[in-house]
Formats: C-alpha cells, structure tokens, sequence
C-alpha cells in the first residue's frame, strides 16, 4: 500500500510541474508579452503624432496619449525585470508626485530655454519627475504651465518627452523579448528564478501589489479622509482619467488572477464574479475624476467601491495564494 501511494505522489508531479509550466507560459505570451507590444506600438505612434502636431489643443495629440496612456496603465502591474531597469517604470509614469516635482522641474526647463529639452537621448538623463506620461499631462491639460515660456520651446518639450516614452516603452519590450521572457519561462538554478515555484511567487506578488495600488493609492489618495477628501489628489484628473485608471487595472488584474487560477474552477469563479461587481461599481459611479469623493453620500459609494477592491485582495490572498503555494510577500508598498 504505501509503495503504491508513493508511485502515485511521484505519478503526479510531473503533472503538476507541467501545469505550472503551462500557467507560466500562458502568462508571458497572452498576458505580459502582448501588453508591453501594445504599450511600445502606441508609444510609438504617439511620438510620430507628436513631431507632425504638437499643438496642446490637437484632438489627434490627445487621442494617441490617451491610447498611449491605456497601454502603460495595463501594463503597469508589471513592475519587475525590463521597467525596473534604468528605473524605466518610473521614468514612464512618475506618481504620486506628493511635492509637485513634475510641474516644478518642467516649468523650470521652459523657464531657463534648457537646451536639453531639444534633445531625447539628453532629455533621458533628466529627473524622472519631468518624463513620461504624467509630464505629458501637465504639458498638454495644465493651464499655469501652458502659460510659461515660448510656445516654440512647449512644441520642442512635447516632443521630446514622446520620444523618450517611445524610447523607453520599446526598450523594455525588447528586454522582454529577447531575455526575460525566458527567464520566467525556463528557470534554473543559476538563474534569475530557480523554479517554477519562484516565477509564480513573482506573478501572484504582482496581482497582489497591483490590487493594493489601485486600493490605496488609485482610491485612497482623492479620497483621504471624512474630513479632509482630495479629489485633486486623484491620478490624471487633470486629463480626465482618474476612474478610467482605476478600470483599466481592474480589468489588467482579472486576467492575470484568471490566467494564475485557471487549474482551479471554483476559485476562478468566484475572482472573476468579484472583479465583476468591482468594475460595475465603477461604472455606476459616474464620476471620471472621483470629485464626489467631497460629498458624504457620493463619497461613501468610492468608499464601497474600495472595499469591493480589498475583498479581491483578501479572496487572492486567503485562496488563490495556499492554491499556488505561496505568498505575497514584501512589496514596495509596504514601506519606506
């Protein structure tokens, strides 16, 4: 008898490696792979819709930042390997910017004709706070910055900071293809995995963080407390996109919790049913940049949307995570 349950364990784990393998792989080509695709394509687009019109007031502009900007907020969950190389995710998308450093350093490129703002390669060297996305916003949406320095010099810093999101978008797709992919693939011992344990710890830390990001930070910033709300504090209000962030993640975050449950039928039900009335919520909210989070009972509808968010996290955590075989563990957002 117990040389026959022994045959059976060993009988298993093969299979066992073999699913985890194929939930690996699963994950780099229809999940990862696709989004940084997407992210350098519309990167791209964008910096070639910048250098034919620069203007803050051009709806084509707009629209190839905005599908830009989707790009990076699906794939922004992905925060290890090729983004955090040369700080790229930070460089693509500098926020919660607490001490306005991003308005701050750009109004004083504008201000002081900085040469470095007509050069992308140069312009790579500059503080992060005044590249990416965000630098972008202030660039097109901001009145107070709109308003300092040579309308000349704004056409040049608009095109520059899409150059440089193109650069760095398409350098970590190719990190990405042409190494790390692999390396969550195929672990070995020598590796930057050891196994397929270690590449799935990875996965399940990044679902795990981006849930706690889109909790606390995408909800908890605007809506600080009863007393003190700051809807101003939202991400991208200025462009209109605070409740569109928040969306786009939820729906990001889905997949990737879908892709890593999909061995266990029960659990991927009841995750997806969860991000379902998570994004509903959303959707009945009605409020694309959280400005009811001031008013007690529009605010208190934000404040269930979070704690439908929270229940996620604790569905993942409690279930997902003993299913897997392993746990969140430290994240950035743990600390200091």
């Amino acid at each position: 008898m117990k040389r026959f349950l022994l045959t059976a364990v060993l009988a298993a784990t093969p299979i066992t490696a073999n699913a985890q393998t194929a939930t690996i792989d699963d994950i780099v080509n229809a999940h990862i792979l696709p989004r940084f695709q997407t992210l350098a394509e519309t990167s791209a687009h964008l910096a070639t819709t910048a250098r034919n019109d620069c203007s803050i007031t051009s709806q084509t502009l707009q629209a190839a930042y905005s599908d830009a900007f989707d790009a990076w907020v699906s794939a922004s969950h992905l925060r290890f390997g090729p983004t955090e190389v040369d700080d790229r995710a930070f460089a693509l998308a500098f926020w919660p910017d607490s001490r306005g450093a991003t308005p701050r350093t750009l109004a004083k490129l504008l201000t002081d004709q900085d040469p470095v703002i007509a050069s992308a390669e140069d312009y790579a060297q500059v503080s992060i706070a005044a590249r990416g996305f965000y630098a972008m916003e202030f660039l097109l949406y901001d009145e107070a910055l709109s308003n300092i320095g040579d309308a000349d010099d704004h056409c040049t810093l608009i095109q520059t900071v899409t150059t440089d999101i193109a650069t760095t978008s398409a350098a970590i797709l190719d990190d990405w293809k042409t190494d790390y992919a692999a390396r969550l693939s195929s672990p070995d011992a020598s590796g930057t995995y050891r196994s397929e344990e270690e590449v799935l710890q990875e996965l399940f830390k990044t679902l795990a963080t981006g849930l706690q990001f889109t909790s606390e930070t995408r909800l908890g910033r605007p809506l600080g407390t009863f007393d003190r709300p700051h809807p101003t504090r939202a991400e991208g209000w200025r462009s209109g996109r605070s409740a569109r962030h928040v969306g786009l993640s939820l729906a990001a975050l889905n997949d990737l919790a879908l892709r890593l449950s999909n061995d266990d039928l029960d659990i991927s039900e009841r995750i997806e049913t969860s991000f379902e009335r998570s994004i509903a919520l959303l959707a009945e909210l009605n409020d694309p940049i959280f400005t009811g989070v001031a008013a007690p009972q529009s605010r208190l509808k934000v404040e269930v949307l979070r704690q439908s968010i929270d229940s996620i996290r604790a569905l993942v955590r409690d279930e997902l995570g003993p299913t897997l075989g392993v746990a969140a563990g430290f994240n950035s957002l743990d600390g200091d």
